[in-house]
């Protein structure tokens, strides 16, 4: 399975497991022993890179002092070898929960001392549930073997594995947050949130050598690690990020620090705080050292998603330098209080992202005091929309603001992205081009109409610093208006044909052969509605206009196939390099824009989508071909299906699964003949299934109602009728036979006949049925030894059909989509004044 597979298995068995136990609460004991497995395959990992035997290893205990302190050096904690993960699997019926209690209360003993903020109390959320996984110590046992033989195969060594184990620690916070409500709010911004936050402070940030970034409000760590995943890819050396982070909640505290840690990050660049940031500020220092360890924190970026409006103590902190220059928060409102804290922290070349809810935008009192200084003093940067409903557990509208330190602009940029989004369930999500499109409109300043727009500080002055979005941004779709004088006397209104301005600035010429004037105000169609979409396809603009994307595109398969596919073929020839995921989409990106830039009206972002949608596939193959080798893609999977075996859910084999390549895909490309042939009897089964409807349908009530069948309810193909058949078949074929020799046959439209067809069907479908599951059964094991054999050629030809032909087949039809949408737009207003009031009133005086 790939990393996506084996996160949604054990999503599934996860949330079946966890039965009356709410989700917010399993999630600490699932994700807690994902850690624990993590930091002991760590330590067999390293020991075996210290040149440790397989018996030495099990000979790890903490009477070997030299060792244990050796280890506890180089990793920051020590774990026996009984307490280790593997160890516990091994034990099998041997297993108790008081192994896993002494093995966590050793693990808190033996934590080194440097590494003590970074490893203390990380397991104390899951040592306290224990208990709450069963009633007593067996169903405990029992609970925790499940679990245990849940997430054993979460690989967790090399650099794929952080990728595997990062990819599904995320999904499962992600899918336990889908469950929790509104405690969810707590631990988890949404993906798409985090990555639109990391886009817009990792350019401002990409081009200094060492970053340190800094979450005060963690959770579980997903948006610090979001932001340092887009920072990476302008970086040479991911180690060059430090990350700091502060959460109030233990238990959602300790998530931050294992997310931090699972993804390989240096401990020394990991420093978390549990305690309450608007209480309990920075700076951090070491209690055995306050003034040589004193770091006041000022990072290059702060990024936030606190909780919304909530209660505060602003007593006593007015002269806080958090809030000193800018006044405190209301007590009742602690959204500003955590902007304040997140600015006070920027170095002065800094950026910060914060999540908050719309209101802050315009609510006066104190609020509206912050608002002003902030703007006067130049650090709002952008304000950014987002559509409602977008977190779980809130469907309040919220925003993202956008702050710097200094900034040279004294424009504050506004941004409506509320409609753009994907409805997902009872949730609205931002897709992959909403989140390029913001990001590129925050990036490079663009003022888009219904969009966004770079408001003056004299604007914003004007409106009393009020930054509600719609005063300078209006995203509303307009109301259809209808023309009185077009409506009485026909035409169509000139104001609307330029309503569709866009499409006549590409094809001026088009305009007028569609449209005639009649007057000055009004025009009417020059030919006829039945011609319209012909003659838009085939005017001379608008075919030069599908040619010239052709043009563009012409060569576009051959750059898909020199950055996708070529590596592998130089890997091959031991002359190349591997792709670096992380960035390939980016290069894509720039490339189809590129490409795009000199062709009218296509909206990049929603081909940019097209890609992204492409991307997902190729992403997963890339990396399974990347760190398993480019035998991969000759390589075949059991196919694993679960079954109820002697009432219990048993996973069994079904057949096999490409590792890579579809076998559907192979069996069109290389089997095509064999793959018809079995079409052409499916076919017929499904023409036999047709064929009994149809003759059911054909009976009379009265036949209906005849004894052979009147149990029947017109069920498709009912057991009823083939039973009718089976009885009737032996006095029927002897009266026919008479029949035959005095009358000759039955009628066709006889009771008699369509039984007997009845009983023909029976048969031939009985016989095709066979025919069909043993020539599937063949096809499919051709299927899988075409893959074991298949030649590194055929494997890049096959990699080309998956990854490159559906991107180009779906780039390629966005001209004929764009021609379709003016042709409909056209005929709308064609349509919309064809009939005038004189007609109706004619057709009213008829009747």
């Amino acid at each position: 399975m790939n990393k996506q597979q084996l996160a949604a298995k054990i999503w599934e068995s996860a949330n079946q497991m966890r039965s009356k136990i709410e989700a917010n609460e399993y999630k600490d004991y699932i994700l807690g022993f994902i850690f624990y497995k993590y930091l002991s395959d760590q330590e067999v990992e390293f020991a075996k890179s210290q040149g440790m035997s397989d018996e030495e290893i099990a000979a790890l205990s903490e009477s070997d002092a030299d060792t244990v302190d050796y280890i506890k050096k180089e990793l920051g904690y020590f774990i026996a070898y009984d307490d280790l993960f593997s160890s516990w699997l091994n034990a099998g019926s041997d297993f108790d929960v008081s192994n896993v209690r002494d093995a966590l209360s050793a693990f808190a003993r033996l934590i080194h001392p440097n590494h003590k903020k970074l490893f203390d109390g990380v397991f104390d959320t899951l040592q306290t549930g224990l208990s709450k996984l069963g009633e007593n110590a067996a169903k405990q046992t029992k609970a925790i073997s499940d679990l245990l033989q849940l997430i054993k195969d979460i690989p967790m060594d090399g650099k794929q594995g952080y990728d595997v184990l990062g990819y599904i620690y995320e999904y499962l916070i992600e899918k336990f947050a889908a469950n929790a409500g509104k405690k969810a709010g707590e631990f988890y911004t949404p993906h798409e949130v985090s990555l639109l936050m990391s886009e817009i402070v990792a350019d401002h940030v990409k081009d200094k050598e060492k970053i340190e970034i800094y979450d005060p409000t963690s959770g579980s760590g997903s948006l610090l690690i979001n932001i340092g995943n887009s920072v990476a890819k302008h970086v040479d050396d991911e180690n060059n990020i430090k990350y700091y982070a502060q959460e109030l909640k233990a238990n959602t505290y300790n998530l931050t620090r294992m997310n931090l840690v699972m993804r390989g990050i240096l401990p020394n660049n990991i420093l978390t705080r549990n305690g309450d940031t608007l209480e309990d500020d920075w700076p951090y220092f070491d209690e055995n050292d306050p003034i040589g360890s004193y770091n006041p924190l000022y990072v290059d970026a702060v990024v936030s998603n606190p909780p919304y409006s909530q209660q505060w103590e602003p007593e006593h902190k007015e002269n806080d330098p958090r809030y000193s220059r800018f006044g405190l928060a209301p007590k009742t409102k602690a959204d500003y209080a955590f902007l304040l804290h997140d600015l006070y922290h920027l170095k002065p070349d800094g950026i910060m992202t914060i999540v908050l809810p719309h209101g802050v935008l315009f609510r006066g009192g104190e609020e509206g005091v912050i608002r002003k200084q902030l703007i006067e003093q130049n650090h709002i940067d952008a304000v950014i929309g987002l559509p409602a409903n977008i977190f779980f557990g809130t469907g309040i509208p919220t925003i993202i603001l956008v702050l710097r330190q200094k900034r040279t602009n004294t424009d504050v940029l506004i941004v409506d992205a509320s409609k753009h989004f994907l409805k997902v369930g009872k949730n609205n999500k931002l897709q992959a081009s909403d989140i390029k499109r913001i990001a590129d409109t925050v990036i490079h300043r663009e003022t888009t109409a219904k969009y966004s727009k770079v408001v003056s500080k004299a604007t914003i002055r004007k409106n009393d610093y009020n930054l509600n979005i719609p005063r300078y941004v209006d995203a509303s779709d307009e109301a259809e208006s209808w023309d009185l004088h077009a409506t009485m006397l026909g035409g169509i209104p000139e104001k609307e044909i330029n309503q569709l301005d866009r499409y006549w600035q590409a094809f001026p010429v088009l305009r007028d052969s569609l449209f005639e004037k009649t007057s000055s105000d009004y025009s009417q169609l020059k030919i006829s509605t039945d011609a319209l979409k012909n003659g838009i396809t085939q005017h001379e603009q608008v075919k030069v206009f599908s040619q010239d994307f052709l043009n563009e595109f012409s060569s576009f398969d051959d750059y898909l196939k020199s950055e996708l596919i070529a590596p592998f073929i130089e890997i091959e020839d031991q002359q190349g390099q591997s792709i670096n995921i992380a960035q390939q989409e980016a290069i894509l990106s720039q490339e189809l824009f590129t490409r795009l830039d000199p062709i009218p009206l296509i909206d990049k972002y929603q081909a940019y989508q097209l890609l992204d949608n492409s991307w997902q596939t190729i992403a997963i193959d890339l990396e399974m071909l990347q760190s398993e080798g480019f035998a991969g893609s000759k390589q075949v999977d059991p196919h694993m299906v679960s079954k109820k075996v002697k009432g219990k859910d048993t996973e069994v084999q079904e057949g096999w699964v490409g590792h890579i390549l579809p076998f559907d895909l192979v069996q069109t490309t290389y089997l095509n003949d064999e793959l018809h042939a079995l079409k052409q009897k499916e076919n017929r089964l499904a023409e036999i299934s047709a064929e009994f409807e149809a003759l059911l349908e054909s009976l009379s009530e009265e036949e209906k109602e005849a004894d052979t069948i009147k149990e029947s309810n017109d069920a498709f193909i009912n057991a009823a009728v083939i039973k009718a058949a089976k009885q009737l078949k032996a006095e029927i074929k002897q009266d026919a036979k008479q029949q035959t020799q005095e009358n000759g046959a039955f009628e066709d439209e006889s009771y008699e006949a369509k039984i007997l067809k009845v009983d023909a069907l029976i048969t031939e479908e009985k016989k095709l049925k066979k025919t069909v599951k043993a020539d599937a059964d063949t096809l499919h094991l051709q299927t899988k030894a075409t893959i074991e054999t298949l030649s590194d050629q055929q494997v890049h030809e096959l990699l080309e059909r998956k990854w490159i032909s559906p991107l180009l087949s779906e780039l390629n039809k966005l001209p004929d989509d764009l021609i379709n949408q003016l042709t409909t737009k056209v005929q709308h207003l064609a349509d919309k004044y064809a009939t005038t009031y004189g007609d109706v009133a004619k057709g009213c005086s008829y009747i």
